[in-house]
């Protein structure tokens, strides 16, 4: 079975690459690959990948190959292609100026031989921009593509600091985005302020399914919210359950507190 290379392009997009060559990869090594329209430069992210399926798509010719690690030529042609980069987002500007749709212009990437040119940009809605593209390819000479991204995907482009401190995990080492759900924020006891768990792209902080395992495994051990016992002569309901210190918050119907241990609310239960 062969390894695989895995790699991310400028544009964010992942895929992987065989070996062919048994060059020496370390991981953020720079390498040129094959794609569909020529040559472009991606980024290592992992050196040695062994997958079934994967190996099933390199059969079926599927998976192309790595052609080198980058040269210093191939480190020029990139400084090159990042300076046509800035004047083709000045020109994509005047263009889009004669269109009625509006459209934020994030980004303009090359692929390295030139043979492709992206733009990123966020709108409101959907735009028919079949017409712009077309006038975009007698511009440019080349292949156009334009994505219009989702707020995920703006805040991965742009960068910056979480709530926590720390880069975004998107910008920093999430691959993938992963499926972050209300339910998530509701077994993590967070429903109460939304604002607070919403990333500066306007949908719930990736972080909440880190630990959504965590607190599916518990939730069998802890009584549902809402659930009414009678504690020291009064009625009560389940507030919020604490994971984290086996406690759970109580609440009367005129608003009387009460925080208890996990044990002792069993041994209430079952009296």
């Amino acid at each position: 079975m062969h390894e695989f290379i895995e790699l991310v392009f400028r544009t964010d997009r992942i895929r992987f690459f065989v070996n062919s060559k048994d060059l020496k990869i370390n991981p953020e090594m720079n390498l040129i690959a094959k794609v569909e329209r020529g040559e472009d430069i991606g980024k290592v992210m992992n050196c040695a990948v062994s997958d079934d399926e994967l190996e099933r798509q390199y059969q079926d010719g599927k998976i192309e190959k790595i052609l080198r690690i980058a040269t210093h030529e191939d480190e020029k042609q990139f400084l090159a292609v990042q300076r046509k980069e800035i004047e083709a987002k000045k020109k994509f500007v005047e263009l889009e100026a004669k269109y009625a749709f509006s459209m934020k212009l994030l980004d303009a990437i090359y692929q390295l031989d030139g043979n492709k040119l992206t733009f990123f940009f966020s709108a409101e809605g959907r735009i028919d921009f079949r017409e712009f593209v077309r006038e975009l390819a007698s511009e440019f000479k080349t292949r156009i593509e334009l994505h219009q991204t989702s707020g995920r995907e703006d805040a991965r482009r742009l960068g910056g600091l979480g709530i926590c401190g720390k880069p975004y995990c998107c910008v920093s080492f999430l691959k993938k985005f992963n499926q972050v759900t209300i339910q998530m924020a509701k077994d993590q006891n967070l429903l109460s302020n939304l604002s607070k768990v919403s990333g500066p792209c306007g949908r719930l902080l990736c972080c909440l399914h880190y630990e959504e395992n965590f607190y599916q495994e518990r939730l069998d051990d802890f009584p549902e919210l809402g659930k009414r016992i009678n504690y020291d002569g009064k009625e009560m309901f389940v507030d919020k359950n604490d994971y984290y210190n086996n406690r759970i918050n109580l609440v009367s119907e005129d608003r009387e507190r009460v925080i208890i241990s996990l044990k002792e609310f069993n041994q209430i239960s079952k009296k």
